[in-house]
């Protein structure tokens, strides 16, 4: 079968020459991937205010007004398995610039659109052009990173995404309350155009990357290597659990705040989302602690937190349900910075699709339970929301648990 990247361990002299904090590349690459973190957020979850604005002016019900977002993280789901594998032949970086370029012009096309159908169509084709930046960025930090500064890389990385969700969100809710919707998702597009030139210009060549020959066998293979290892088992579904349940929570939060008693407006709902700047600290900090302290008991706290996070939203109060989700978006970003670079450092060989492979479950996740949580609204309004969110939270937290007795013991991860 053919070699792909990472099949061998690396020589002591390789490690020594990867990018370690301080220096001016590590400056450099971390601007390069925090750009790219914040445009591909933004890009993706600028609609997810706007959903109780298309069940207005479509007549659709929140189960299907969550498609706009739904149908974007669906598609990437499935296709960064290709684009990851794709990168493996062409370069991460040529992949990176192409993906984020071309969502941005589809998110400025999606300002056009007359129907619904063709808004979910345009956002359903943006996930496929989204899918070469995710799982290859993760892959380049694994490959260009020093081991001991890959988790404080990927926190920052991880930050830029939830500064972009957050400038997503709020670009978006205030210029549809002042201008349209229309307006607000062309001024996202063109922040993700700026971003892209900006990766382009920074972002470091790959030092480390070794090309693969196009080989189905040897990629099929790669997957199902990984697949077999029980370790990457349990974090695929930790990632399919915590953006699963961290989106569910941020699409019908709009609708239980714009409803009575609270009746805030869209520009408000949009501020209000700015808890998400939590993230920014937390990704990078937890990251880091997870690096020095271990893995498995950072990731049990961070679930815990989540889940806490998640029923203090029930107290009808609108201070409280804010800091709720503060304390959820705290626990979330500091998860997932911990549970991503695990992926990495514990695949033994072809990152990008070990990578891929986890972000695959982590927006299979956001599809499937964001769209599912609509039916929860529906039936029991934000009480069956939450009793959803808990019960999946709760599954996290013992995987967490698992994962971190597997360390603490040294138990062997593969076939178990």
């Amino acid at each position: 079968m053919l070699a792909v990247p990472g099949d061998l361990p690396l020589p002591e002299a390789d490690i020594d020459l990867r990018v370690r904090r301080g220096t001016p590349g590590f400056h450099l690459t971390n601007l390069a991937l925090f750009s790219a973190g914040f445009s591909t957020f933004a890009l993706i979850y600028c609609v997810q205010p706007l959903m109780p604005v298309f069940s207005q002016e479509f007549g659709i019900t929140p189960a299907q007004s969550s498609l706009a977002l739904s149908a974007t993280t669906g598609l990437l789901a499935f296709a960064m398995l290709i684009a990851s594998s794709l990168s493996e032949i062409v370069g991460r970086k040529p992949v990176m610039i192409v993906s984020l370029l071309a969502s941005s012009l589809l998110m400025m096309a999606c300002t056009f659109v007359e129907s619904w159908h063709q808004l979910v169509i345009l956002r359903a084709l943006a996930g496929i052009t989204f899918s070469g930046l995710p799982a290859v960025a993760m892959a380049y930090v694994g490959e260009e990173i020093h081991p001991e500064s890959v988790g404080l890389a990927m926190g920052l990385y991880i930050g830029g995404s939830g500064l972009g969700g957050l400038g997503g969100r709020t670009i978006v809710g205030i210029i549809t309350d002042f201008v349209s919707w229309r307006t607000g998702l062309f001024a996202v597009g063109l922040v993700g155009v700026a971003c892209a030139l900006i990766l382009w210009q920074t972002l470091p060549a790959s030092r480390h990357f070794k090309r693969a020959a196009p080989s189905f066998r040897a990629l099929a293979g790669s997957f199902a290597g990984h697949l077999r290892d029980g370790r990457q088992r349990a974090l695929l579904l930790q990632g399919f659990l915590l953006l699963g349940s961290f989106v569910c929570v941020y699409n019908y939060t709009g609708y239980r705040l714009m409803k009575a008693p609270f009746s805030l407006s869209q520009g408000t709902v949009s501020l209000i989302f700015g808890v998400y700047i939590v993230g920014i600290f937390s990704s990078a900090y937890i990251g880091d602690l997870g690096s020095r302290l271990g893995r498995g008991p950072v990731l049990c706290g961070s679930m815990a937190l989540m889940l806490g996070g998640i029923l203090l939203t029930l107290v009808p109060t609108l201070p409280v349900i804010i800091a709720g989700m503060a304390i959820l978006t705290f626990g979330f970003f500091g998860a997932h910075s911990v549970a991503s670079s695990w992926v990495g450092a514990n695949a033994r060989h072809a990152k990008a699709q070990a990578s891929s492979l986890y972000l695959f479950a982590y927006y299979l996740g956001s599809s499937t339970i964001g769209t599912l949580g609509g039916v929860f609204w529906l039936h029991g309004e934000w009480p069956g929301v939450v009793a959803l969110l808990a019960s999946l939270l709760l599954i996290g937290l013992m995987v967490a648990a698992w994962l971190a007795w597997q360390g603490r013991a040294g138990q062997p991860a593969r076939g178990v």
